[in-house]
This record gives structure tokens, C-alpha cells and sequence, in this order.
């Protein structure tokens, strides 16, 4: 590594500016990024990560955002001072974006062949036909499969993974001597994640251009970065090699982030969380074998609370006038049994069928064939009516709390209403109390409850989520990919909520995640599913101890394990 930098950010401050106030959020930050270097920065939604790499680019907001002070070098040229026009020639050419969310960044209404040929047109004095082969070209080179089909396909049309990587090939149609990656593989499946990582490894190796990865996942950096910079609240906290931030961090804060992961060693019975290791009260009781051993007899010495039998779901598609139409059966042959105060940990990759099986236990997506007993009655049978009445047994906590929550109502109304309709509590007043005391219980305070969703952060909202499935007293809650989105720490806290709340209230949760090391922290039993059928059924312990399908192994080794 040469000593001269390619980038340098120098005692950069960065200001949101409304009519009443300024407002700092990046303050006086300072590194380097060298020639054929990947550099990893960390830190939870706030921290200032975006915000500072968006300033490369030149992106900022101009209206709200003002850089207050310090410069940032590209091959000693100062890009603070360049007009929009001097960075239209440096910007997409000479460093390039992969942004957190590809279907947002990519033309809903354009086929995705067109819009990598679109900056190559822009940017180089390529044909259109010479444009058209080196897309396809990227496209192979960021190994997509069957190039050509996602030439003339629409962003809808393909994966998420997919999305990601035409996003990828568009970043380095230009040969650009910087990189930023901001997210590129948060909502993405550990399988799909180790892929992307890879590929940007190689990508870096071949190119020799110069990455700077941006990841809320101290694990996943590790897996990619030479050198890390922590930020929190603004601030540069820590910077310096990955080897020595994992394994001696001097900052409480680092250590707070390597501590609230879970991990595949001993089962805490909480998890920290930053606030914990700031305030110097972090709880180390560990959950033993013979604990564990104990409780799990108790509940498998009951009869099942649910119980699938050979579950079908198919969809169905007519490809022609004459044809036979196509059937895809999204979940296949599924039998399993679930019990009271039991944990199921439910993984697979995108399109196995987890919440397919879901909407189905929740009859939001009726099953095609099969039963679904719910202490002991087959639910698939229900009138309306009755239907009706199961919906307060079993809630589902969802994968994006803003998008279930209606944001023109207050949060303490979204969760007043469900016990109006089933006839909790006998009054406003009484449900009120109720409500109040829920959002104390999660964490909130009864301030909150005639708040907007728009003013609380994600991991509030997520914890207003779990409220409005709890109010309801059910006995199933079904967390989809629900602490997915979510900071470590904060994912931290509401994982303990979780198991607090199965402690005092005694529920039985289906946990669907893409996250297979909180999936095991949760967990009694483990369900893997792929392609719509169960590949493995067992303790979730002895699972990940010696998992006996080829399929579970990958799983288990996408998984990034830190340093």
C-alpha cells in the first residue's frame, strides 16, 4: 500500500440547517483511504456514516445540509469547492455508489440492461452497440446468471441479490478509481451476503480500485475490510487495523458492538447492549445445558399447540389459451408441531417458503391442501366468523414497522383499535391504561401514545409493533424477519424484550430470520426450509453443532464469524 492517499477527509463537519435551528451531525472527522485499500467504516443508523459518504459524492441535500468545515481531497483536488457541474465528470466515472436499497436506486420502469448502458453512454465515447456488449460483459463479470434475460428484465422481475449486483455492474461500468458501498447487503440472505462480498473482494483484486465499505455488521466488515473506522454519534471513535479494533477495541462503544452480536458459543440469558456497557451494568448469566434440558422437557411434555400436516401451497400460471398451467408449489409436504412457551427458529434463503408457510398459518393466504391444527381443531375449516375470532390467538410482529403502521394515525389509537374490535377491556378508558401500560412494557413511555409513526426511530417503531400484537393477549406471535432491519444494539434490546415478554406472558413464537446466529440465540427447535420443503427438523443447538444436510452447512458457513 502506497503511503499517499487516493481520499482524504480533513476535520469535516457537516450541519443540517432548518428555519429554526442548525443542527451538527458530523463533527471535525478525519481518515484516509489509499490506492487498492478496502476500508471498512462502522456504526448504528445516526452515526454519521451516510451522511459522510454522500458528502464524497457530492449528494448532499443543498437546501438542509451544509458542510460547515474541513475539505476533502481526491488526488489533491478539493471536492468541497466543486461546482455540481465539475462533479458531474468525476461522480459515477471516477467514484461510484452502490446504495443499501436496489430497488429504490434502480428505474422501476426501465429494463435493467438499459440503465448500466445508460451511464456508459454518458460517461465513455462507447457505440451503442459497443455499450450494449460491455454491459453484458459486466453483467458477467458480476456473475449474474443468464445475462440476457436480466438485460431485457425490469428491476421487478429479479432478486433482490440480483438487484443488488446489476447495482454493482452500473458502480463499476467506469473503471472508478473509488468505491463506496453503503449497506449492499443488509436485507440480503447470509448465502447471497458471502456471494456479494466475495464478488466485491474479487472485483477490488482485478480493478485495484479502492473501497470504502459501510456496514452496521462489525462481523461482516471484518470479513472484507484491511482497515476499520468506528463512528458513533458523529465522531470518529476508533480507527486502525481490522485485526487489532476485533480483537483489542479500546472504545466501550467498539466493544458494546463486538459484545451485543450474538454468538454461536454460550447462550446468555440477556444480551448487552450499549447502554449497558456505557453504564458498566452488563449481565453475564449463561444459560446452561441442564437449564435448558429442563425447560424443554417441560414444554414437549404437553400436547402441541399447532400442528402442520402435510401442507401444500401451490400457485398456478397459464402460460397459453391450450396450455396446462404451470404449478409452483411454494411450500411442499410441510409437517411439524409447535408447543406452548416454545421458540421455532424458521430459516431458508429468499423464496423457500417461510412466509408463504406464515400467511398460511395466519389464513391470510389459504392453504391449497393439507391441515393446520390449533389445539387440536383444523383452522383451514373455519367459518368468517370464527376465523375471526382465531385472528386474536395468533399476531404476527412484521419485518417493516412503518409500513404496517397507517402513518395518519396515532401509535396509541393503531393499538387501542384490535382490542376494541375483539372486545378487550370493557372501556376507552380501561383499553387507554392498557395501551399506556404496553408501551411502557416495550420500552416507550405514555407520552408516545399520541405520536405519529414518522417521529420514532426504527427500533421504536419496531418496539410499537410488538406492542399492537401483544395487546391482544394472543398465544402465537409470529416474528417475521422482525429485528432484520434493526442496529446491533438496538436488535440487541428487542430481542430481550422478546424473551422477556415469552418469560412473563408465557407465548410460543415462530421466528423467521435471515440472521442464523440470532435465529440460534432464540431458538428451542430449528426448521430449515428450501425450495418450499423441510430440509432439517431438530434442537437448534445440535443443529448448528453438526448440521446433517449439505444445505444446512451452507448456510451455517455463509455466516460471517468475525475474527
Amino acid at each position: 500500500m502506497t503511503h499517499n492517499p487516493i481520499l482524504s477527509v480533513t476535520d469535516l463537519a457537516i450541519s443540517f440547517t432548518s428555519q429554526k435551528e442548525t443542527n451538527q451531525v458530523i463533527h471535525g472527522i478525519s481518515y484516509q483511504l489509499y490506492p487498492n485499500e478496502i476500508l471498512g467504516i462502522v456504526g448504528e443508523s445516526g452515526s454519521g456514516k451516510s451522511v459522510s459518504s454522500l458528502a464524497i459524492m457530492g449528494l448532499l441535500p443543498k437546501r438542509i445540509t451544509r458542510i460547515t468545515q474541513g475539505k476533502i481531497t481526491y488526488l489533491g483536488q478539493n471536492l468541497t469547492t466543486l461546482t455540481n457541474k465539475a462533479f458531474q465528470t468525476i461522480r459515477g466515472r471516477e467514484i461510484a455508489m452502490i446504495f443499501q436499497e436496489p430497488m429504490s436506486s434502480l428505474n422501476p420502469s426501465m429494463i435493467c440492461g438499459k440503465q448500466v448502458e445508460e451511464i456508459l453512454l454518458q460517461h465513455t465515447t462507447l457505440s451503442k452497440t459497443e455499450a450494449k456488449a460491455e454491459t453484458l460483459s459486466l453483467f458477467e463479470k458480476v456473475k449474474l446468471p443468464d445475462p440476457k434475460r436480466v438485460y431485457t428484465a425490469y428491476p421487478h422481475e429479479i432478486s433482490g441479490g440480483q438487484k443488488q449486483r446489476v447495482m454493482i455492474a452500473m458502480a463499476i461500468a467506469c473503471k472508478p478509481k473509488i468505491l463506496i458501498a453503503d449497506e449492499p447487503t443488509t436485507a440480503l440472505d447470509v448465502t447471497v451476503q458471502k456471494e456479494i462480498i466475495q464478488l466485491l473482494k474479487t472485483l477490488q483484486k482485478e480493478t485495484k480500485m479502492s473501497i470504502i465499505f459501510i456496514s452496521h455488521d462489525l462481523s461482516l466488515v471484518s470479513e472484507i475490510a484491511h482497515r476499520v473506522l468506528v463512528m458513533y454519534q458523529g465522531h470518529i471513535v476508533e480507527q486502525g487495523h481490522c485485526q487489532d479494533i476485533f480483537k483489542a477495541p479500546t472504545h466501550l462503544y467498539t466493544q458494546a458492538l463486538i459484545a451485543s452480536k450474538p454468538t454461536f458459543g454460550e447462550r446468555l440469558q440477556q444480551l448487552p447492549t450499549i447502554k449497558d456497557y456505557i453504564e458498566g451494568t452488563t449481565k453475564t448469566a449463561i444459560v446452561t445445558k441442564a437449564e435448558r434440558d429442563k425447560r424443554h422437557q417441560a414444554i414437549y411434555a404437553k400436547p402441541p399447540l399447532l400442528e402442520v400436516v402435510n401442507l401444500e401451497k401451490a400457485y398456478f400460471s397459464k402460460t397459453g389459451w391450450f396450455t396446462k398451467p404451470d404449478v409452483f408449489k411454494a411450500v411442499n409436504q410441510v409437517s411439524f408441531k409447535l408447543y406452548e412457551g416454545e421458540t421455532l427458529g424458521l430459516v431458508g434463503e429468499s423464496g423457500c417458503g417461510k412466509s408463504t408457510l406464515s400467511n398460511a398459518i395466519l389464513l391470510l393466504d389459504k392453504a391449497t391442501s393439507g391441515a393446520i391444527l390449533y389445539k387440536g381443531r383444523d383452522i383451514t375449516q373455519l367459518n368468517k366468523a370464527e376465523e375471526r375470532a382465531l385472528r386474536k390467538d395468533i399476531q404476527i410482529i412484521f419485518q417493516d414497522p412503518y409500513a404496517s403502521l397507517n402513518p395518519r394515525i396515532p401509535v396509541g389509537r393503531a393499538i387501542l383499535e384490535p382490542m376494541q374490535v375483539h372486545g378487550i377491556e370493557q372501556t376507552n378508558s380501561a383499553r387507554k391504561n392498557k395501551v399506556i401500560d404496553l408501551l411502557e412494557r416495550v420500552g416507550l413511555s405514555a407520552s408516545d401514545f399520541n405520536k405519529y409513526p414518522h417521529e420514532f426511530s426504527g427500533g421504536q417503531r419496531q418496539r410499537i409493533g410488538i406492542a399492537r400484537a401483544i395487546a391482544l393477549n394472543p398465544k402465537l406471535i409470529i416474528c417475521d424477519e422482525s429485528v432484520s432491519a434493526l442496529d446491533i444494539s438496538v436488535q440487541a434490546q428487542v430481542l430481550n424484550l422478546l424473551n422477556d415478554l415469552k418469560a412473563n406472558y408465557n407465548f410460543t413464537y415462530i421466528f423467521i430470520s435471515h440472521d442464523l446466529s440470532v435465529v440460534k440465540y432464540m431458538s428451542d427447535q430449528l426448521l430449515v426450509m428450501n425450495q418450499g420443503k423441510i430440509e432439517e427438523l431438530g434442537d437448534a443447538d445440535a443443529i448448528y453443532a453438526a448440521p446433517k444436510k449439505a444445505y444446512t452447512k451452507k448456510l451455517i458457513n455463509a455466516i460471517p464469524k468475525g475474527l
